[in-house]
């Protein structure tokens, strides 16, 4: 039996992969270069970007480091500015302080 607090983990991380893809994708069509031209900046081959802007293959830290180097973003750009935890402690924060406003 499949423990379910891994399954969400692995669902977790799977829509993190996703949104870093789109991510990278939004920011390369940001700056209207090709995935060829974008390939060529980060040395990849043209597949692997489009592989992992599609979400077909997963990068490793090295080729995601490269290819923001190329788009001259820094890799937080990639991640979700707030997850669910950031966002519930956020507004726990402002509660606690409008309490005392």
């Amino acid at each position: 039996m499949v423990d379910s607090e891994y399954m969400e983990n692995e669902t977790a991380i799977t829509a993190q992969i996703q949104h870093i893809a789109e991510r990278l994708r939004q920011e390369r069509e940001n700056m209207r270069i090709s995935q060829m031209d974008l390939s060529f900046k980060a040395g990849l081959s043209q597949n692997q970007v489009n592989y992992i802007e599609t979400g077909k293959r997963t990068p490793n830290l090295y080729t995601i480091l490269s290819i923001c180097n190329a788009l001259h973003i820094s890799p937080a750009v990639l991640f979700k500015p707030e997850d669910a935890q950031r966002k519930e402690a956020r507004e726990t924060i402002i509660q606690l302080v409008s309490r005392f406003m």
